[in-house]
């Protein structure tokens, strides 16, 4: 028996007993609406990160269960990350990598599919406080801005960073030599980068998703990466996680793909450390927590789960 299975049965058999459980969106217990039937006792559910999409909100919600999380934490690290993650795609920086490993050399094999980042159209799917940072880490490589959110960003910040707001999501996608994902999965958005939409997106067009792997079409964008219409796909979210062993991006062409690693650092521990023993001594007071990390409070989610 693996680990991971081995602590599955250990949550099983406690999960009757539990009032509180505490989870990582990095290796997560997906805490399903059978879970939480299970779960008599239960009242609080603790994410230690940002994103709590791996617990089933509604079901939680129906239940009466408070869902928060450590909002804020990680963001500044998962933007520092996705700009990295576009430099190396842009610049072709894992072939070459790769090439001084096995003891070759050849220059031009890399320089085909390596480009400048400056004049380029980059595009955020989502503008919270990740995308946000990333359009202002991205201004000075003098691309091009867009971004696309239910909401527009303030004008003093649009000024700032440049970035276009696009109301439509397949107008803006077109118009991208590079698109990163900076949305929350919610039903809305779970495989809203199908194989249609893939289509309509600019031949080579870069992809960059650190937010969650289930917002894209697993086979859809495996074989868009083969065809060669993906130019290359990097991020660290998968699903399921942790991902197989023959999950379809393991093994796709011109990938960068990590486990999910981009809001974990050591210094973004100690943060998750410290807001997640700050809100267990708020709730052994009897205290709420600070409004923006809830999820779900008395039965409602909050606006972006919805």
């Amino acid at each position: 028996m693996t680990r991971r299975d081995q602590t599955v049965v250990k949550l099983e058999k406690h999960i009757p007993d539990l009032h509180v459980l505490i989870t990582t969106p990095f290796h997560p217990a997906y805490v399903t609406a059978e879970r939480i039937k299970k779960a008599k006792n239960l009242q609080l559910l603790l994410t230690a990160g940002i994103g709590s999409d791996h617990i089933d909100l509604k079901a939680a919600a129906d239940a009466g269960l408070t869902v928060a999380e450590v909002t804020g934490s990680n963001v500044v690290l998962v933007a520092e990350d996705e700009l990295m993650r576009i430099l190396i795609l842009v610049r072709n920086f894992l072939p070459g990598y790769h090439q001084v490993i096995s003891g070759d050399w050849n220059v031009a094999g890399i320089a085909y599919r390596a480009y400048d980042l400056e004049g380029k159209t980059v595009g955020t799917v989502g503008a919270g406080r990740i995308g946000k940072l990333l359009l202002q880490r991205l201004k000075p490589f003098n691309c091009n801005l867009l971004y696309h959110d239910r909401l527009k960003m303030d004008p003093e910040l649009e000024k700032q960073t440049g970035a276009k707001f696009e109301e439509d999501l397949d107008v803006m996608l077109q118009k991208c030599d590079i698109v990163v994902v900076n949305t929350p999965l919610t039903e809305k958005t779970r495989g809203m980068f199908d194989k249609e939409r893939i289509s309509k997106m600019k031949k080579g067009v870069l992809i960059v998703n650190n937010a969650r792997g289930a917002i894209m079409d697993t086979q859809a964008v495996a074989d868009a990466c083969s065809s060669g219409h993906i130019g290359g796909y990097s991020g660290d979210v998968w699903f399921p996680q942790p991902a197989p062993k023959d999950h379809p991006w393991r093994y796709m062409p011109n990938q960068a793909m990590t486990p999910h690693i981009s809001g974990t650092t050591i210094d973004a521990q100690l943060r998750y450390a410290a807001g997640t023993k700050d809100m267990l001594d708020r709730y052994f007071r009897g205290e709420e927590f600070p409004l923006q990390n809830y999820i779900v409070r008395e039965g409602e989610l909050a606006p972006q789960y919805r």
